[in-house]
């Protein structure tokens, strides 16, 4: 079973940044796509972003577009997402979530679907107030 462990919420004013990190113990050793989601109480879980290890993909949600820049740390087994310009709509738990590619190839257009993802973290808040 495959622990994934997310860092780095917490509370920011409007306009500021946090950066998120989820550790993938075995990242260098598989393809995966690491995707992030978010879920508001009452909502369902909504991608944010995802990266392809295979080949360096990296997909946004119209949202975090221009806001938002997700990574890889190789040294530190880690798919990273920093966030800027956070608005208060921004606040809500923030989860990180993983599939591996056997052959590196996935369907790529499903990244925000939380069904294609088997491993997940166990949450993060952000919260962006004044």
């Amino acid at each position: 079973q495959l622990q994934l462990v997310e860092s780095g919420g917490g509370l920011v004013q409007p306009g500021g940044s946090l950066r998120l990190s989820c550790v993938v113990p075995d990242l260098n050793k598989h393809f995966y796509a690491i995707g992030w989601f978010r879920q508001a109480p009452g909502k369902e879980r909504e991608g944010v972003s995802c990266f392809s290890t295979s080949d360096g993909s990296r997909y946004y949600a119209d949202f975090a577009k221009g806001r938002f820049t997700i990574s890889r740390d190789i040294a530190r087994n880690t798919v990273e997402l920093q966030m800027d310009s956070l608005k208060s709509e921004d606040t809500t738990i923030y989860y990180c979530a993983a599939v591996r590619l056997p052959t590196g190839v996935w369907p790529s257009r499903d990244w925000p679907l939380a069904t294609q993802y088997d491993y997940w973290g166990q949450g993060t808040q952000v919260t962006v107030s004044a």
